[in-house]
């Protein structure tokens, strides 16, 4: 079920008046979970078979910490048991690829059967968020929910299901168990998210996929502008598709009294990698640094193995988007970015001397490079669309004017927002005109488009 859609729309119609009336009651938990699973298995009622066992494992995994002091052994069932699921859904068909390409390298004459099995949606996602809330737990940071609906909801809930933000167990559980007044700021401030998400997702992100598409799916018959300005209107639309997505989301649970997390903030103003991965997709990123990254040992093990850890956290979060190689190039391509960039983006001369419009446009260049792994349909198109943007001709890109208008209209707001004019960009008639030409071209122009996001194969 797409939030962009008149599926969804009738959904929360059905869904929302009941949701505020019961929202205090007993029955409020078991209605929010009802349709968080009418929600999820609209794709598929099977993948609520999937979602309602890592929920019961994990559930049941911090029972037994709480009841044990085999707290290593319940922690490492939830573990196995996530990242087992993970691994078959997501890698079981990339691993036996690459053994039996292997095998037949070296001339063994058998090969493994390929798995066929279908990814369910947003299964990174839920599968992150409820590991997190075993891992804290384990840590000591967070008590145990007692209510299993509760815990199923916070799984399982529906605005941030299948394409994040990946909350914690910390800040969405709390809101679940005390339910906030909601009043009509909330509404309006949920209805203007929502509205800001979906014109990002319509308007822009589906829009500037017509010419992306169209260059990416054939890059040996563009030329060296039409494969940059291609780059570059992909870096805008993963940004509007996602972030598009993330707006919604929080709309939606802003409307539900529910405050989801921020997790994106403005990240092509970043004035370098570091700086971009504290702005993009914050709540994966932080994930990592909390999960995996400090785990390793941080910085707290010297230069070299911070460096180590680094790139081994970048990579592995490469592979979190997907099992393919072209994923693992760009986590490296980020990870030796990172690495080599670190030091001088933490010198006071960098930061002092350095204009921060030049900081900001090197770091967008070097993400869109990055990109064009994560774009390309496999890691050889990847290598030729670099390839022949250094080599190709120049010839005329056909590109839309309108597509370019749009981009550097967007880009120009977020470089107002960030300065002094931001105060300006607040006030409740701008707001409010801003909205409303939204909804105005989307009615006119936007329409309503059921092409999917594109985190949701993540």
């Amino acid at each position: 079920m797409l939030f962009h859609t008149w599926t969804f729309a009738v959904f929360f119609l059905i869904f929302y008046p009941i949701f505020l009336a019961l929202r205090k009651t007993r029955a409020g938990t078991p209605w929010l979970l009802l349709a968080s699973y009418v929600f999820y298995g609209f794709w598929n009622p099977l993948y609520l078979l999937l979602i309602l066992w890592s929920t019961t494992v994990d559930y049941v995994a911090v029972l037994g910490m709480s009841r044990s002091r085999r707290r290593r052994t319940w922690l490492g069932l939830s573990l196995v048991n996530n990242l087992g699921m993970l691994g078959f859904f997501k890698y079981g068909e990339f691993v036996v690829e690459n053994v039996n390409n292997l095998l037949l390298s070296v001339g063994w004459p058998y090969v493994l059967e390929e798995p066929h099995v279908l990814l369910p949606v947003g299964i990174s996602f839920f599968v992150f968020q409820s590991m997190s809330y075993t891992i804290d737990f384990y840590r000591g940071r967070i008590e145990r929910e007692p209510s299993f609906l509760r815990y199923a909801t916070f799984v399982s809930l529906f605005p941030q299901l299948v394409a994040g933000p990946i909350e914690r167990a910390r800040n969405l559980l709390p809101q679940l168990r005390r339910p906030a007044g909601i009043g009509s700021r909330d509404v309006a401030d949920g209805l203007s998210l929502f509205v800001v998400g979906l014109f990002k997702k319509v308007a822009l992100a589906d829009y500037l996929a017509l010419y992306v598409d169209r260059i990416y799916d054939a890059p040996g018959d563009a030329h060296a502008p039409a494969l940059l300005l291609a780059t570059f209107a992909f870096a805008w639309q993963i940004y509007f598709d996602f972030s598009g997505y993330t707006d919604m989301a929080r709309g939606i649970g802003r409307m539900m009294g529910i405050r989801l997390m921020l997790n994106f903030n403005n990240p092509y103003l970043a004035t370098g990698l570091g700086d971009f991965w504290r702005r993009w997709h914050i709540s994966l990123s932080t994930w990592f640094r909390d999960y995996v990254y400090v785990p390793l040992g941080g910085n707290r093990r010297g230069e070299i193995r911070t460096y180590v850890n680094i790139c081994l956290t970048m990579i592995v979060s490469g592979l979190w988007h997907g099992a393919m190689w072209k994923f693992v190039a760009w986590g490296t391509v980020h990870a030796l970015g990172f690495s080599l960039t670190r030091a001088l983006e933490r010198s006071a001369t960098y930061r002092r001397r350095v204009p921060v419009l030049i900081k900001q446009l090197g770091t967008f260049a070097f993400v869109s490079f990055a990109w064009i792994f994560f774009r390309a349909d496999n890691l050889s198109d990847a290598r030729l669309i670099v390839t022949r943007i250094f080599t190709s001709g120049w010839a005329d890109p056909r590109c839309p004017l309108l597509m370019l208008a749009m981009v550097l209209s967007v880009w120009a707001y977020q470089f107002a927002y960030q300065s002094r004019f931001r105060s300006v960009l607040a006030l409740s008639p701008v707001r409010v005109g801003l909205v409303v030409l939204m909804v105005f071209y989307i009615a006119v122009a936007g329409g309503v488009s059921d092409r999917p996001f594109i985190y949701f194969r993540f």
